[in-house]
This record gives C-alpha cells, structure tokens and sequence, in this order.
C-alpha cells in the first residue's frame, strides 16, 4: 500500500470511525485529523485524538508499516516527541520517543475501493487520468473547485510579484513594467524582453516618454538590434541617439542572441513588439496607477491599443522592407496581457492594500475576458466542460499543470469524488 493512500485517507476521514483502538487495545476516537505538514517534521499537525479516556492533543505520524518509525530515524528526531499516534498500514513492531517512551499505534481500516480506484486512475494513459469518469462529478462542484484553483493559481502569481516587489524597493510601477515587458515576448521571447527591461529602468524611460525616437533608441538599443549589419536610415538615426543615451545612463546592451524569431509570425517578430513596447509607453505615463483608478475593461483594453505608424508599416526588422500593412495589438494580445499582468497585479496590490473591492474588480475582469485558446483549453473543451472566460480557463489551467500532469489526484476535488465512487 502506498504511504500516499493512507495521507489521503486520514485527512479526508475516509477510515472506519467506530470501533477504532490501538494495538495496545485502548480504544480511539479521532475529534480533529489535524493540519498537513508540507515540511519537515510530522505528517500532521495539532490533531486531537481520545486515546483510552484521555483527549490528546499534538501530531500524528503516518508509515506503511511501523518499522519505518526506525528506518527514517524518528526514534532520534526530537521533532518526533510530539507525536500522539502513529498511524500505518501494517503494525511491525512496537515504536518509542527518545526518552523511551511507547507511541500508541493504529492500523487504519478503510474500503479497498479508494485503492483499487487509485491504482486505476493512474495507470491511466488519457488526456488526464478520470477522463473517464469526470462526467459522473457534479458541474455545480467543479465550479466551486474553479474557484478555489483560480484563487490558488493567483497566489502563486502574487509570489512572483512579491520578489519583484522585494528586488525593486517595492517599486510597484518598476515590478510591472518588468511582467509588462515579459509579457510582450508572448511565451517565444518572454526572457529576453524580461532581461531588457531590468536592464532599462522605468525612471530612465520616463524622461524621454514625450521622445518616441528616444524611447526607440533606448529599447532597440538595450536589446542589442542596433547594429551596423542591415542598417538603414532610421536605425542609423537611432544609433546614434542610442550611442549618446547609453553612454549619459552607462547602459550597457543585454545580448542579442536571446531574441528568438524561428517559427514566429512576422508580427510577432521582437522588433515589432518592442516598437509596440515603446509607443505603448509613449502614449502613457504611470500606467499602474492608472490601471489602479481605472480598473474598467473598456478603459484598460484603450490602454493597450499599440498601432504603429510611418516606418514600421512598411517593415517587420530594420532595412527589410515590405509590403504596407497596419500592425497593432489583437484583441488575442490584449487579452493576454490582462490575463496575465493586469489582472493578477490588480489582485496583488488589493490584497497589499487589504481592498476587496479592487481584489472582486479584479476578479470580473476576468469574467467577462474570453478564454484563451490553446491545447489546454481545447482539451477541457472535450471533456465537456464549460471553458467561456479567462475565469474558467486559468482556472483549468491551474488544474491540469499542477495536478491531472503531476498525477496529484489525492490533492484534486473531482480526484476525491472519483476515488470515493462505489
């Protein structure tokens, strides 16, 4: 039996209840399973167990079989003092605290069926293990498992934050400018735009917003894509610029070997983003803050309206020209950058700020953006599920990275509900 099963069992009370005793005889009842321990130490938390009459309170310990009490080296471990209950699969031998002490131990009794469910689920070779049985759980509990993954797969955005926050002296303006940018490299070159713009402070832009050149000079240049190979007029033009700036702010060029453009689309080639990078920080200054005043889906979509004109119509790189075509944002990418920079930003300083109103404002924006399109999504799509906004397809993302592709299914909802299927 798998130490894993008997986790899930014990923290779901999914064991016999009555009749319970230890293998001393003393009879158990289990008032509180206790808090899950996800470091070192004890399984389990703060349970309170009766054991004989007597209410104990202090941590529980859960092995395979007893003998692994000695095999991991609790019996020398003051951390293990604590333990009230070891709980097992198979009792082995008797197990002691440091100071010789006997723990009271309990076989735990539980339907096959949760194991034999197990065992199926993950020897399962489909999209994601109960693609077979998810249509037996309930919509109306998925949609609340939505919302406990949302709210999960936030969190863990608000960590990332949080350490740009702690790199920038919480500079809020700085840290998003940083996800801004990297968000600009729409997955291909997410890395290089990220490394251009902590080399590029948002203070040094700001004195030449009201400057598109300038601004151009300064990001092609940090970039590394002014060189003198394949230069024409304007590059040269920016060159120059670049030369003088960098040479007044001791800049110095991240490497161009970072930017990708294999299998991309033209327009979503970096030279066009980052000319859409600079025009978007042209036309606006402050542009956390006003997302802060302003957290309106009309407004922010308005914000990001990046459409290029004069030279880069004609051009997709420096010196290659082509035939005119207009290039701004798409709706697509627009869409993504409040899904993905906006929305968990938004959140992050509501709950800085302790606003629930700005964290619910969050919250609808993401209700009423549509969902991405990608495999992911797509997948869901087929197993019948509901995926209409950017709400339930991070939600289902969250679901399908952190548990169906890591086989997490003790720590899923609807992983529960089909193990507990008779």
């Amino acid at each position: 039996m798998k130490e894993s099963i008997l986790h899930y069992v014990w923290q779901n009370k999914l064991f016999t209840s009555y009749d319970l005793e230890t293998m001393d005889g003393e009879q158990v009842e289990v008032i509180d399973v206790g808090r899950i321990n996800t470091d070192a130490g004890p399984d389990f938390f703060n349970a309170k167990i009766k054991i004989g009459g007597t209410l104990w309170a202090g941590n529980v310990e859960i092995h395979t079989h007893s003998s692994d009490w000695k095999k991991h080296n609790h019996h020398s471990d003051k951390a293990y003092d604590s333990t009230i209950l070891h709980v097992v699969a198979i009792v082995d031998e008797d197990i002691y605290r440091i100071d010789g002490t006997k723990i009271p131990q309990l076989e735990l009794k539980f339907s096959t069926k949760i194991e034999t469910n197990y065992d199926q689920l993950l020897s399962q070779q489909k999209w994601i293990a109960c693609a077979d049985k998810i249509g037996l759980v309930p919509l109306i509990f998925i949609q609340s498992w939505k919302c406990a993954l949302l709210t999960e797969r936030l969190e863990q955005k608000m960590k990332a934050i949080e350490n740009l926050l702690n790199e920038n002296k919480q500079h809020w303006e700085e840290a998003f400018y940083i996800t801004l940018a990297r968000n600009f490299g729409f997955g291909t070159n997410s890395q290089a735009f990220e490394s251009l713009a902590k080399s590029l402070p948002v203070s040094i832009l700001g004195k030449h917003k009201d400057q598109l050149l300038q601004l151009e000079a300064l990001l092609f240049g940090q970039a590394g894509l002014l060189s003198l190979e394949n230069h024409d007029e304007y590059s040269a033009q920016l060159k120059k610029e670049y030369d003088f700036l960098s040479s007044k702010y001791n800049l110095i060029p991240i490497d161009k070997t970072q930017w990708k453009l294999l299998r991309l689309r033209p327009d979503n080639f970096p030279h066009i983003r980052i000319a859409q990078f600079a025009s978007l920080i042209h036309t606006s200054s402050k542009l956390f803050s006003k997302i802060v005043d302003n957290p309106n889906l009309d407004y922010l979509r308005a914000l990001f309206v990046c459409e290029l004109t004069g030279y880069w119509n004609t051009r997709y790189q420096f010196a290659h020209e082509s035939s005119l075509h207009i290039k701004r944002l798409g709706n697509q990418s627009i869409n993504g950058i409040l899904i993905n920079t906006v929305v968990p930003f938004l959140f992050s300083f509501a709950h800085k700020k302790k606003n629930d109103e700005l964290k619910d404002k969050a919250l609808q924006i993401l209700e009423q953006v549509p969902a991405e399109h990608n495999a992911i999504v797509s997948g869901w799509r087929n197993m019948e599920l509901k995926v209409e906004s950017a709400y339930d397809s991070q939600a289902l993302l969250q679901l399908k990275k952190q548990y169906c592709d890591e086989k997490k299914c003790l720590r899923c909802r609807i992983g529960h509900k089909v193990l507990t299927l008779q």
